[in-house]
């Protein structure tokens, strides 16, 4: 049996999910789930037209029932963050809409690995798990990973390196209240805030500081939705990663 993901929501995140989903080959199957179907049968059929060119075999659209079988269920659905908003500003309003896309997806896919994107998405996670009575194994929020990824990214630019050799985490809440490890944190194992000194060029570098990178790790999606509107890339690419882990953890991949 082929590897078959549903994405439920069909926004700027959603929909970016999927496509990234097939350009990855992480999924032979791709179902896409929203509740304007104009829009997301539109995507389906979008991302459906560039699939001679990469592995991903089949993406469409589809209501609940098409989701059976599906070995990952990722949901973005909700109301997006504008600016100025917070990601707990939206709770309540996504805590009902994620429990009544709960209702409908658990008891066609019981079994799936449920990954949590939705904000703010600890929140949902934790309301997601205890709604449907899962176990926790299978209930993943997409938490910190994104912020991960934007940390290594600020780290990268300070000394031009590859981003592939930067190692380190941000810990706790997907928000402001989140932190990094810095005692963790390495570029090909030499400490973040020693590497400079291990350069042996002429180059110079900016000093590097802690505090700056934080602040630029928990400010810069609201910046990015300050200026284009709506943060999806980055998000898309981290859940995908996500989904990648699952399936390797899982043997498949």
């Amino acid at each position: 049996m082929g590897k078959k993901v549903t994405v439920i929501g069909a926004g700027s995140v959603g929909a970016t999910v999927a496509y990234t989903l097939s350009v990855m080959g992480i999924a032979d199957e791709i179902v896409m789930i929203d509740i304007n179907e104009s829009k997301v049968l539109g995507e389906a059929l979008d991302i459906r037209q560039g699939l001679p060119f990469y592995s991903t075999s089949s993406v469409y659209a589809g209501g609940y029932a098409e989701a059976e079988n599906s070995d990952i269920v990722v949901i973005t659905s909700g109301m997006a963050r504008k600016p100025g908003q917070s990601r707990l500003d939206l709770a309540q309003a996504n805590v009902d809409i994620i429990k009544s896309i709960a209702d409908k997806i658990v008891p066609v896919c019981p079994d799936a690995t449920y990954v949590i994107v939705s904000n703010p998405v600890d929140v949902l996670t934790y309301v997601f798990l205890k709604h449907t009575g899962l176990p926790e194994e299978r209930v993943i929020g997409s938490g910190t990973v994104l912020d991960t990824a934007r940390l290594r990214a600020r780290i990268s630019e300070y000394y031009s390196v590859n981003q592939k050799n930067v190692h380190a985490y941000v810990l706790g809440e997907h928000g402001d209240s989140s932190f990094v490890p810095w005692s963790l944190a390495n570029i090909s194992n030499v400490p973040v805030e020693t590497f400079k000194d291990a350069l042996q060029t002429k180059d110079t570098y900016p000093e590097f500081v802690m505090e700056e990178v934080e602040e630029y790790m928990r400010k810069s999606g609201a910046r990015v939705i300050q200026r284009k509107g709506a943060t999806f890339y980055a998000v898309a690419m981290s859940v995908c990663h996500i989904c990648k882990c699952i399936y390797a953890n899982a043997g498949t991949a």
